[in-house]
């Protein structure tokens, strides 16, 4: 049996992950004051709490009762940090996490911040989120204002993915007062500013997002690096789409996708390969030639080394693509295959945005009816959670659709030598 108070860190670490609270946990079968003395390391378990907690946490007993390797959170991150590319030691890395006393918060900070990427790269947001959540505490514990601005804006894009623009804003905010109180190096200014920026476009705030953009161009892009000035162009691309400057926006993912070659930041030349094909789709009208130029770019790439949620990012690419190229069964092929995936780990807006094309494709197919409700549902949600930007794009959506069954039911009962072209 594991000792206290490994035992009560390996539990909370596990019902945390699972995003339980500590009544979602307990259920009938045990207080919550007893699993918070448990957690805490007051009480020691007994057999017959260590069954029930692991059958409510779906885990086998010696989940939290099997014995410590003995090796200190320190002695594990330089075997992290030291690994040969491609090393996953993730779960050594939580291991240590969970049984670490907290004496060296400095090294449980750096433990939480490479726990928090991986969980955000596998596209497991709750995971992520609850790392994060301890990583902004350590940083004001360490009171050093580079790490408190670097996990708030990671903070800010996790909640973001998650749909909760409520706690992303704020967030983003905090971070570039940070950076600025601090007058940390261009990096983090730059990306506070741009997790901000990000946030005010899906909030609809096209305004403040449009002179952030103004402030970033004049203060920070000139002392960017070339890598740093390609994601930064890509920012105000997508704030440039919104805001129906397609002209301005297309020069800007131009200049951004010429910045960098393969060589030079392998993930982000693919990463904004993706993203430009995002935002061309988008573009009025869609820039179809060139997504399609730049994904096939970018899956050349990923197809190789792409992880499980990029992979599913390219796959619902694929499908927004197909349908704008009227390949409407490739388009309802791919997008079906992923919404009925059990291990679907797209970010919230990639999963609107994919239902969208579904209830799209429902009324092309003549399930008018059952198409439309999908997507009032929908915005209506998108709508209630501030992801004004993505509620918009619903909307359209509905009314494009209806206004092209509209015109292929008019053009199907006007007879030849009709009246068009009169």
């Amino acid at each position: 049996m594991l000792e206290q108070p490994l035992f009560g860190r390996r539990l909370k670490r596990l019902r945390l992950a699972r995003g339980l609270s500590q009544a979602g946990l307990v259920g009938d079968g045990m207080s919550t004051g007893y699993l918070s003395r448990l957690e805490s390391g007051e009480r020691p378990p007994t057999e017959r709490a260590v069954s029930y907690l692991a059958h409510r946490l779906g885990v086998d007993a010696s989940a939290l009762t099997g014995p410590s390797d003995g090796r200190s959170l320190t002695g594990v991150l330089a075997a992290v940090t030291s690994a040969p590319p491609g090393t996953d030691d993730t779960a050594a890395l939580s291991r240590a996490v969970e049984e670490d006393a907290g004496e060296d918060p400095a090294a449980r900070w750096q433990a939480l911040w490479l726990l928090s990427r991986a969980a955000g790269r596998d596209g497991d947001y709750e995971l992520e989120r609850t790392r994060l959540l301890e990583l902004i505490d350590l940083s004001d514990q360490l009171e050093a204002p580079e790490l408190r601005a670097r996990s708030r804006v990671r903070y800010a894009r996790c909640t973001r993915a998650l749909g909760d623009m409520r706690t992303a804003e704020p967030a983003a905010v905090e971070a570039l007062s940070v950076a600025r109180a601090a007058e940390l190096c261009v990096s983090d200014t730059l990306a506070a500013l741009m997790a901000l920026i990000s946030i005010e476009t899906e909030l609809g705030n096209l305004e403040t997002a449009g002179r952030h953009v103004a402030e970033l161009e004049r203060d920070l892009l000139p002392r960017a690096t070339a890598v740093q000035a390609a994601e930064a162009l890509w920012t105000a691309a997508v704030v440039s789409n919104r805001q129906g400057d397609d002209a301005t926006a297309r020069a800007r993912l131009d200049t951004a996708l010429g910045l960098l070659e393969g060589k030079d930041d392998l993930a982000l030349w693919t990463r904004l390969r993706a993203a430009a094909t995002a935002a061309a789709l988008q573009m009025s009208p869609p820039r179809v030639a060139a997504a399609e130029r730049w994904l096939d770019e970018a899956a050349s790439v990923l197809s190789l080394i792409g992880t499980p949620l990029q992979l599913q990012e390219l796959r619902a690419l694929q499908a927004h693509l197909a349908f704008h190229q009227g390949r409407l069964d490739d388009a309802r092929a791919l997008g079906q295959a992923l919404l009925a995936g059990e291990d679907l780990r797209l970010s919230y807006r990639d999963r609107v945005r994919l239902s969208v094309l579904d209830g799209r494709l429902m009324i092309l197919e003549g399930r008018v009816d059952e198409g439309i409700a999908v997507l009032q549902r929908l915005g209506r949600q998108a709508t209630e959670s501030r992801n004004l930007d993505l509620a918009a794009h619903v909307w359209q959506a509905l009314a494009t659709t209806l206004a092209d069954v509209r015109s292929l039911g008019a053009r199907a009962k006007t007879p030849a030598g009709g009246d068009f072209g009169r």
